[in-house]
């Protein structure tokens, strides 16, 4: 099985790429890719830029590895209570490519913040909006307090109760 994760951020310490490949971890017999949305910078995208650039080769290919997943992990970053500005955009160039942006493949939701709050607002946008964009969505989980409970020198959940709910939502694939 290969399995395709990513953080939904640009950040070079991301948290959240953190959280995406402890998960991909965990999945049995699974072939992990973990994905840099920085190795997918684009453009801010604009029906004016799309009309002048057409379809950037790096939108296609983000959309390729989707396709060519068995299933796919997300992290969402949540800024300001929304998707953070690099994920936005990288997804408003592929739904372009095709609206069905995950391609039907069994997903994992995950998001996680440094405070109380876990990621809610924006996993809850992306479980509303998620089969729309072609994504069959088996378990979504929030993790607030990250630092709390994530060692950063194993990089594994610390929390049983936590590293349970991650692992039962991987468990669908």
């Amino acid at each position: 099985m290969k399995v395709i994760a990513f953080a939904a951020s640009s950040s070079q310490q991301s948290i959240n790429k953190q959280l995406a490949t402890y998960a991909a971890g965990l999945v049995s017999n699974a072939e992990v890719e973990v994905l840099d949305l920085n190795d997918y910078e684009l453009p801010l995208f604009s029906v004016e830029r799309e009309a002048a650039l057409g379809q950037p080769d790096l939108a296609k290919a983000f959309s390729q590895k989707l396709a060519s997943a068995d299933a796919i992990i997300v992290s969402y970053a949540e800024h300001n209570g929304t998707y953070t500005a690099a994920y936005k955009n990288l997804f408003d160039w592929v739904s372009r490519i095709d609206r069905a942006v995950f391609h039907n493949k069994p997903t994992v939701l995950l998001a996680t913040s440094p405070g109380p709050g876990g990621a809610k607002n924006v996993l809850a946008q992306a479980l509303a909006s998620a089969t729309y964009f072609a994504a069959d969505v088996k378990a979504s989980v929030s993790v607030a307090s990250f630092f709390d409970h994530f060692d950063a020198a194993t990089q594994t959940v610390t929390n049983k109760d936590i590293a349970l709910q991650i692992q039962q939502a991987v468990s669908h694939f």
